[in-house]
């Protein structure tokens, strides 16, 4: 099987602090991935790392087949949507959500190239796919902030990913408008030309079905990795928290409690 991502002994140092340390993990491809930590626990450093923003103190990062030193990051960056709610501070109150899904075949935020009729197009098919055709001539500031992720997701497809990041994709949502994202990312990933999804959450319920294996992270290590049936198990988590908690399965999904 060929790797979509493949770290080995890979660790990252900050004025002589580790704040990652030996991560071996490897992502098949047409794999979908959750993974899992608490604040400070790595994950936006590992982010970094494999979108080549920053570079590993030790060790090797393939990605897509590439492996870092020998391909340019730019060109693969290209390759790799990332979606956060943190790149919401970054789009004008103003802009016009079918602009914004737009300028993700352009890498920007804001339309400074000349769009063609074709890009439109494949800019209202994903909308659509996502369930939010609708807003095609309302300001991003209008939107719900589930609207918004959504608009966020459509736009980082607009570059036809070959990886997909979903990091923190429903921070701040409410229950409902959580669900519908969650929903559209389920449908999204059952489509035969989806890209390999990585989830990020500290959310056990939020790791749907479909992401079939887990990554633990906790202090900058792997705690754990395998079939996320087995990884999100009230022993391994117990363990992972350092308290007991209970795990209870509902809808393939697990959801967390203390004991």
């Amino acid at each position: 099987m060929n790797e979509c991502i493949e770290m080995k002994n890979v660790s990252w140092m900050r004025e002589g602090k580790t704040v990652l340390d030996g991560i071996d993990w490897k992502v098949g491809e047409g794999e979908h991935w959750a993974l899992f930590g608490l604040n400070g626990s790595g994950k936006t450093t590992l982010l970094n790392l494999l979108c080549g923003y920053i570079w590993p103190t030790t060790g090797e990062i393939h990605v897509l087949g590439h492996k870092f030193g020998e391909i340019d990051l730019r060109e693969l960056r290209k390759s790799i949507g990332w979606v956060s709610s943190s790149l919401q501070e970054r789009i004008h109150s103003g802009e016009k959500a079918q602009h914004l899904v737009v300028s993700g075949k352009f890498a920007s935020f804001g339309l400074y190239d000349k769009p063609e009729d074709e890009d439109f197009d494949r800019a209202a098919a994903l909308m659509e796919q996502l369930r939010c055709g609708h807003l095609k001539d309302r300001t991003y500031q209008t939107c719900s902030q589930g609207e918004q992720q959504k608009l966020l997701i459509a736009r980082a497809l607009m570059a036809s990913p070959k990886l997909l990041i979903l990091d923190e994709a429903t921070n701040g949502l409410d229950f409902i408008s959580k669900e519908g994202l969650l929903d559209s990312i389920n449908e999204l990933a059952r489509q035969p030309d989806a890209p390999n999804m990585l989830y990020v959450t500290h959310h056990t319920e939020e790791i749907l079905p479909i992401f079939a294996h887990t990554l633990l992270l906790r202090r900058g290590r792997e705690f754990t990795q395998g079939k996320t049936s087995e990884v999100l198990s009230t022993e391994s988590l117990s363990e992972f928290f350092e308290m007991p908690v209970q795990v209870d399965w509902n809808g393939n999904r697990a959801w967390l409690s203390r004991k």
